[in-house]
């Protein structure tokens, strides 16, 4: 959605809701080698305790239980479950390293699933793994390495996606999406390749956004066609950073969730092609230092 919203006398008809889909909730090998044997993101979903007073953890899952996503049973439980609620397609994280994926299965198995009649895009997230879940350039396990060969491969490798007829298309152009636009040597030159890979294949005249994350507004100046807001990255303002007191070994700022709230429904995207994102669960944010 675009522009500046107003509830009142809104029309929310042609809005479509994409639900960010990670595939992390399965056991792969590399996290057995990394973290231990059977290591899924469920293990520090439970392992998370309250950090300081109202502090909401840990968040346990409720209708779906602790599911598994190599269970194609699975993922059609969370596809009626979605579209119950209002949510219209599945933006999926796509783990890829020079060539090598990664938590690849769950997202094979829905592309050969016809029955996961969910429309569906992805984003590419183009981080580095390491071992402080930082993203950062310290202990890292799997690096992106960017090689000159990478573009046309990277394309390469989600052309099967593009092909499936679920995919989200936006006024019929097929929408692709980078998690760190600032991480590409060349974003602009990545981009030219996968668009002319894209004509060339039949594909369709391909659209690429990335995500407004670590301190990125601005899509255009990387050469992407729009950005998508990813709450609760970009939280700005002394106002709404407080500094909190040592509380059982943690330190660092709670966020008020209503200016948080308020500071993203104060941006204006009516005259850029920026789209709203929103982030549930009301409770109080906090970040480490």
């Amino acid at each position: 959605m675009s522009g500046k919203p107003s509830a009142a006398n809104a029309d929310f008809s042609n809005i479509r809701l994409i639900a960010f889909y990670l595939t992390q909730f399965h056991p792969i090998p590399e996290n057995d080698l990394w973290w231990g044997k059977g290591f899924t993101e469920w293990t520090n979903a439970t392992k998370a305790a309250p950090k300081f007073p109202g502090h909401y953890q840990p968040h346990l899952p409720t209708e779906l239980g602790f599911y598994d996503l190599r269970l194609r049973q699975t993922r059609r439980e969370q596809i009626a479950l979605a579209k119950a609620y209002g949510i219209g397609g599945f933006c999926y994280h796509y783990y890829w390293f020079s060539g090598k994926r990664l938590l690849e299965a769950p997202l094979d198995d829905m592309l050969a699933d016809k029955e996961s009649d969910m429309p569906f895009c992805l984003s590419w997230a183009n981080e580095n793994w390491t071992s402080k879940w930082d993203a950062g350039t310290n202990k890292i396990l799997i690096a992106q390495k960017y090689r000159k060969s990478d573009d046309l491969e990277f394309i390469k490798s989600v052309e099967p996606f593009l092909r499936d007829k679920r995919y989200i298309r936006l006024n019929g152009r097929p929408i692709l999406m980078v998690y760190r636009p600032q991480h590409l040597p060349d974003p602009k030159a990545s981009i030219r390749v996968w668009k002319a890979y894209c004509k060339k294949m039949g594909l369709g005249d391909l659209q690429v956004y990335c995500c407004l994350v670590r301190g990125n507004w601005d899509y255009a100046t990387y050469g992407f066609d729009g950005g998508v807001e990813f709450p609760p990255h970009n939280i700005g303002g002394p106002n709404l950073r407080p500094d909190i007191n040592h509380y059982d070994g943690f330190s660092g700022h709670v966020f008020d969730t209503t200016k948080v709230g308020d500071q993203y429904l104060e941006r204006d995207y009516s005259q850029s092609n920026g789209f709203r994102c929103v982030f549930p669960s009301l409770f109080p944010l906090y970040d480490t230092r």
